[in-house]
This record gives structure tokens, sequence and C-alpha cells, in this order.
């Protein structure tokens, strides 16, 4: 943590150096945050690197006594997208909503489900892990502190985790596939 309060203050310093290991530090996270909210990757790309020139332009206005950096680099690539995002919307409705039906959002709501009975089907703890850092944006780092585990434990978590909703998903598909060649 110290380490980081140095980089930070170097960071705010104009230290080049400071912002690529920053850079590699949170853009990872960042990215998962902004790309499940635009959904777009070209889109995301490129708010990623308008999140990062802000927290440069504006790094003298990061505090740390009144949070973490992640949370503030958090809350500069949500307002960030979220302005993007409204950009592009039209200010008058020109669609008759009640009439059509958008069918990405019911096929997106159906995977939903399907990726929140899956995830039921996992242990507490395995489902934290993943609700953490997948959902919530958090480093591994910030989300083994939040379940209070060692960080190896907690990526054993997420990788178990994952192993097993890929075993989930391959009796999933092997069963349907079966059914498809019966009705053929």
């Amino acid at each position: 943590m110290k380490n980081e309060t140095i980089i930070i203050e170097r960071f705010q310093n104009r230290d080049e150096a400071a912002l690529s290991k920053l850079y590699d530090k949170y853009s990872g996270a960042i990215y998962g945050v902004i790309i499940r909210m635009c959904r777009n990757e070209e889109t995301a790309q490129e708010i990623l690197q308008e999140t990062f020139m802000k927290a440069w332009d504006k790094s003298h206005l990061y505090d740390a006594s009144k949070g973490k950096f992640y949370t503030w680099l958090y809350r500069i690539a949500r307002n960030t997208t979220l302005n993007f995002l409204r950009k592009d919307d039209k200010l008058i409705q020109t669609d008759d909503l009640s009439v059509y039906k958008d069918e990405g959002v019911e096929e997106n709501q159906e995977l939903h489900i399907e990726l929140k009975g899956a995830l039921a089907k996992l242990d507490a703890h395995h489902q934290k892990a993943l609700r953490l850092v997948y959902f919530n944006g958090l480093t591994h780092k910030e989300a083994h502190e939040e379940m209070g585990v060692p960080l190896g434990t907690f990526k054993s978590y997420v990788r178990q985790a994952v192993e097993k909703l890929r075993v989930l998903y391959a009796k999933e598909l092997l069963l349907l596939i079966c059914i498809l060649e019966l009705l053929t």
C-alpha cells in the first residue's frame, strides 16, 4: 500500500512512469466496468484511454483521505462512459416503443437469466468471488480483502468457479446436442 502511495504521488507530480504503472495495475478492472456499460469493444478502448487522460489531467484533484485511487478512477470511467452514451441519445422520441420490440434486449435478458442460474449452482464463496471481480469491477487484491481471505485462496476461488461454470455449460451443451440429434 505504501508503494502505491508513492506511485500515486509521483503520478500527481506528472511522472509518466507512474502513469504507466497505474495503467498496468488498473486498466483491466476499469476496462471491465466500461465494456459492461457500453457493450462495444472499440468504444470501450477509446473510453479507457480517455479515462486515463482525464485522470492524468486532473491528478491533482485526487485525495487519498477521501477514498481509494481505484474508486476515484472508477468514477471517472463511469462518468466518461455515461457521458459518451448520453451523447448519442436522441432528445426527441421518434420510435413507437409500444409497437416495436427490441429483440436484442430480450435475448440479452435470457442470457443474463441463464448466467444467474449457472451462478446459483456454485458454492456461496465462489459466487461472491465472481461477483466481486466480474460484476463489481474490483481487482483481485481489493476483492480478497473484501472477502477476508488470503490472496492465493481468493484466486483459487475464482479459478475453481470459472472451471465449475465451464463444466456446467459443457454438460448442458452436450445434453442440448443429444436432444437435437434425436429430433433430426
